[in-house]
């Protein structure tokens, strides 16, 4: 099997890699190396690569060519936020984690003190909301689980819901993406 760049994008479905049949006949004054001779089973294509141009994988019928993905720290997040460090992913991460350990107090540290990227802030805010919120459906859960026993199971079932999302968006923000949690769970009072 050779090995070589993919070949080019063409105006029809091309099956997966394939070597050229015949190899363009160069002028007589100009030698090939052994590897490019006719008959040898290393042979490239004569094109030169093209500036920006990636590995691509072979072309299915009714699929169209794809680059390949860029690295980690430089994945850019949708919208208009650019690339993501690895930095602002593990202080957006804990803005979200935290909340296991010491509740709202991590994503308010996060916020007022890292959240100089829009990245990191955006993600700082809903983990603050989303404690906030938990904070509040536990103080007034608690004050009427005391008039109707029945209504403990509210803060409770609000707390597995809010540990769900908080999972949710932890895994978005190690991705370098941000995922809007609904608003029933994050109330959006801060920005």
């Amino acid at each position: 099997m050779a090995y070589g760049p993919p070949p080019p994008p063409g105006p029809g479905p091309q099956p997966g890699w394939q070597q050229p049949q015949q190899p363009p006949q160069q002028q007589p004054s100009q030698q090939q190396s052994p590897w490019q001779q006719p008959g040898s089973a290393w042979q490239q294509p004569q094109q030169p690569p093209q500036p920006g141009a990636a590995w691509q994988q072979p072309q299915q019928p009714g699929q169209a060519w794809q680059q390949a993905p860029q690295g980690r720290g430089t994945t850019p997040m949708p919208g208009h936020y650019g690339p993501v460090s690895d930095d602002e992913r593990t202080w957006s991460l804990m803005a979200y984690l935290g909340q296991f350990l010491v509740g709202a107090i991590a994503p308010a540290i996060v916020y007022l003190g890292k959240a100089r990227s829009p990245f990191v802030r955006r993600h700082a805010a809903q983990g603050l909301n989303i404690g906030i919120a938990a904070i509040a459906v536990w103080i007034v859960g608690g004050l009427l689980s005391l008039a109707v026993e029945v209504l403990i199971w509210v803060p409770l079932l609000f707390t597995a819901v809010v540990l769900f999302f908080l999972v949710y968006a932890a895994r978005a923000a190690n991705r370098g993406e941000f995922r809007a949690v609904p608003a029933v769970v994050a109330w959006p009072l801060i920005k």
